[in-house]
């Protein structure tokens, strides 16, 4: 462990990063376009409008500044709305500024509980691989990206993926969904009671949850030697997510020698974001660019 400017930074990666502007704002830019993950109803839907329907956002960068890697974006909300703007288009710009291609997840919240918003993360990876050659992607470097309950997302795609149906009529189903990294910013990890978020936990859940699919999904509960490398950054003083979902779920990558790396910010609340006005909170993208860095995420090939 080693305190460094305000910063616990545990599991630092052994590779020095070479320097990153991730300070440096982003324009603003919109999405080159928004589709459906399923092209008629999506599974288990209640109806047919807008809350309905799951999408993606497509933020791409120029060729000459794509590197290859890709992010699909998974807002917060307590699984009862989404932060799309601050978590989700605002971010997409970001990773686009640094030559990611970034999908903004719009995921099926309230009313919709388990396992939908799981199915509508795990399409979203499986789609964006089916069509990496179309979007100058590397299939082997695209990664999920979560805030808060979109943390969980993100880490239950992490931590519940199969590598495709081989024989699968949809071709996007034959697709692995398992994300080659994860980053999981201030996320709802647990559904345990003492430390699950309890908005989060009755969304997904219901009111009286079994045990078995309490455990289901606390992620903590799921990690294995094949969970994807992690990247997590969370406030010591967030009352909204406590930070002990994040401790758990990176003491759970240890013993399975998942390459991760746990950043905890010594100031601020929950729902940050990029965190444009407070450097000390900003500090997060640096260290997220470097270990992507130092994951050889961002190398153009």
């Amino acid at each position: 462990m080693k305190l460094l400017q305000g910063l616990t930074i545990i599991g630092m990666t052994a590779t020095i990063a070479p320097p990153l502007h991730a300070q440096t704002s982003a324009p603003t830019t919109a999405p080159t376009e928004t589709i459906r993950l399923w092209p008629g109803d999506a599974p288990l839907a209640k109806g047919r409008a807008d809350e309905d329907v799951p999408t993606l956002a497509v933020f791409l960068p120029p060729k000459e500044t794509a590197n290859g890697c890709a992010v699909v974006t998974c807002p917060g909300g307590g699984y009862a709305h989404l932060s799309m703007a601050k978590e989700g288009y605002d971010v997409a710009n970001w990773l686009k500024f640094h030559g990611v291609a970034a999908f903004v997840l719009k995921y099926r919240i309230k009313p919709y509980s388990q396992p939908v918003p799981m199915l509508d993360g795990q399409r979203a990876i499986r789609l964006v691989r089916s069509r990496s050659a179309e979007w100058n992607i590397d299939p082997h470097r695209l990664g999920m990206l979560g805030f808060s309950a979109g943390g969980h997302v993100a880490s239950t795609v992490g931590t519940h993926f199969d590598a495709g149906n081989p024989a699968a009529a949809d071709p996007i189903d034959r697709q692995s969904c398992r994300p080659d990294f994860l980053v999981l910013l201030y996320p709802v990890i647990s559904m345990t009671a003492d430390i699950a978020h309890g908005g989060s936990r009755k969304q997904l859940l219901g009111d009286n949850p079994s045990d078995e699919l309490v455990n289901l999904y606390s992620n903590e509960l799921q990690v294995t030697d094949q969970t994807p490398p992690t990247f997590i950054a969370h406030s010591k003083p967030d009352k909204t997510v406590k930070i002990v979902n994040s401790e758990r779920f990176y003491e759970a990558l240890q013993p399975h020698h998942v390459p991760s790396e746990l950043v905890e910010l010594e100031t601020g609340g929950h729902g940050w974001g990029l965190a444009p006005k407070n450097p000390e909170l900003a500090v997060w993208k640096e260290k997220c660019l470097a270990w992507m860095a130092g994951q050889h995420l961002l190398e153009k090939r």
